[in-house]
């Protein structure tokens, strides 16, 4: 049984989907663009708002205009936080088992504070986070362990007595380099378990997370694939 946790946000914990998929309708409609599938917006959340804007208006993350648009977007979003979305279900009961076991939790995210901070005060099922984590405290994101090791010291435990959960390959790569075990989410919106080694552990949904937790060895070193790396 690990001695902390630590988790990703949007993906992990929170069903952000809602919520970014309204903002970006929202925005295309301001800029007379046609909507695009909700699925495609769902499954790319967790590449950030960079590729959410140049998903919706076909243009490069490079063009001038992805910034521009890029700001709407976050406007609009933090404007719907919460209105939408919010906790996955099953996490609620999966941190509330954790809290019964004396097991303390926190987050560790990409997502600025400007947008974490207001989610884990507004949402309930959060209430008894221990640390939040956001590339506003830190100089390095994930994949880069430095979040994920401040969280660690954060909680008073040793990397190798925590576990980081997470639904991007990101998220098992700075798991992995700052010492701790990993747990894979395949319910959020971009990993599956082809995509990494077959010792890593997963979840297909957040019911399972407890029993993985609980349950989870150390695994071997894993071999990752290589990928872009977005903050929202």
């Amino acid at each position: 049984m690990p001695k902390g946790v630590l988790f990703d946000l949007d993906g992990t914990l929170l069903d952000s989907a809602p919520d970014f998929i309204v903002s970006l309708d929202n925005l295309l409609r301001k800029h007379n663009q046609p909507k695009i599938d909700p699925e495609i917006i769902r499954n790319h959340v967790s590449d950030g708002s960079w590729k959410l804007v140049s998903l919706g208006f076909d243009i490069n993350i490079s063009d001038e205009r992805c910034a521009v648009l890029r700001q709407e977007l976050l406007e609009e979003y933090e404007s719907n936080l919460l209105k939408f979305g919010g906790a996955f279900d099953g996490i609620k009961e999966m941190l509330v088992s954790l809290e019964k076991d004396d097991i303390p939790y926190g987050i560790v995210t990409n997502k600025p504070l400007r947008f974490a901070a207001p989610i884990l005060k507004n949402e309930i099922a959060f209430k008894n986070c221990k640390t939040l984590v956001c590339p506003d405290h830190i100089t390095n994101i994930k994949p880069d362990p430095e979040g994920i090791l401040r969280g660690c010291k954060n909680l008073g435990v040793q990397p190798s007595d925590c576990v980081y959960v997470g639904d991007h390959l990101k998220d098992l790569e700075a798991g992995i380099n700052a010492g701790t075990k990993v747990i894979a989410c395949y319910f959020g919106y971009s990993l599956k378990a082809t995509d990494h080694d077959k010792h890593i552990h997963g979840a297909n949904h957040p019911n399972e997370l407890y029993l993985s937790l609980i349950h989870i060895s150390e695994p071997t070193r894993p071999r990752l694939i290589s990928y872009a790396v977005f903050c929202l």
